[in-house]
């Protein structure tokens, strides 16, 4: 269960998600308010996951399943974990970018401190990094990275790469409620932010069940006065704060398509309505995977989401 949707992707269209980390969920952060959940396997190390050949066959293959109307705009590496770790998704992209498909990449930037990992995504055609603090006690309390990285390295090694990258850079920053939501730190990442020059920077809040349920997205002012500093040093600020739609690409294999999009993106229930609907079936799938304790339905904010449940 490599290839997933297309989803309507806020920025990238119709993405179609490329999950290049297996399960359990690995990753180099544990994000207090990462949709996956908790890192149990947490690494910096980057090893060999799926062979390049089979990550491409199966995306070309899962191409070819989609209704006309489905097709990507984009080929997104978007992973149980973070996609970098990869030490073969050099390969893998420059195998995609044969389909004539523009590849981007989601990443958490923790990684780009080694030359390898600027030359393996730099062929990408859109790159997205995070930035959510602007100090070393901040970083280590929101994304909670492995002992062993270094925050002023992870940040040469962002700039570093915005120097050489020729495709389409962005920054995302999640805002937390009471924990990066105050002027002060507002001003610290975007200066930072600014220093990348990014195409666009994004500010985002958390819209989807968090690994850590004490997450709350900052109150109406506070997103308001961080758009307005990031605007002061930065030329394209955009906020991310609704909901992306119902719509996503589905493939005919119904439990297949659920279980590949809960995996790495928690499904609202009016999207799995959706889902439903176009693969021309009714709830008892989905219940049937319930029941299996192969996903499960949690609550955030009053609506349901279906997330993936690991044994």
């Amino acid at each position: 269960m490599i290839s997933f949707g297309p989803i309507t992707s806020r920025r990238l269209g119709k993405s179609l998600g490329i999950n290049n980390i297996p399960a359990p969920k690995t990753c180099s952060y544990s994000c207090i308010y990462c949709q996956v959940g908790v890192t149990h396997n947490q690494s910096a190390t980057r090893r060999s996951y799926y062979d390049p050949e089979f990550i491409f066959k199966d995306v070309q293959q899962y191409i070819e399943l989609l209704n006309e109307n489905d097709k990507p705009d984009y080929l997104t590496f978007v992973a149980n974990g973070e996609p970098t770790l990869d030490i073969n998704i050099g390969r893998s992209i420059a195998l995609l970018k044969t389909l004539n498909i523009p590849v981007a990449v989601i990443t958490n930037a923790s990684l780009l401190s080694e030359a390898s990992v600027r030359e393996d995504i730099k062929e990408a055609d859109w790159v997205s990094v995070k930035i959510d603090a602007g100090n070393n006690v901040l970083w280590r309390a929101i994304n909670k990275p492995v002992a062993s990285l270094d925050f002023e390295q992870v940040i040469s090694g962002v700039m570093k790469f915005a120097e050489m990258f020729k495709g389409n850079l962005m920054t995302e920053t999640m805002l937390v409620r009471f924990v990066n939501d105050t002027t002060g730190i507002f001003q610290q990442i975007a200066g930072i932010v600014a220093k990348i020059q990014p195409e666009t920077a994004y500010l985002s809040v958390p819209t989807r069940p968090p690994a850590l349920q004490l997450v709350q997205k900052p109150d109406e002012q506070a997103i308001i006065e961080a758009f307005q500093i990031f605007s002061e040093k930065i030329s394209k600020v955009v906020l991310l704060l609704g909901f992306e739609g119902t719509n996503i690409g589905y493939t005919g294999n119904i439990q297949s398509d659920i279980l590949s999009i809960c995996a790495v993106h928690p499904v609202r229930e009016d999207t799995m309505e959706e889902l439903l609907r176009k693969n021309r079936t009714d709830r008892k799938v989905l219940e049937s995977l319930i029941n299996k304790k192969l996903i499960k339905k949690v609550s955030h904010h009053g609506m349901n989401f279906y997330v993936r449940q690991f044994q």
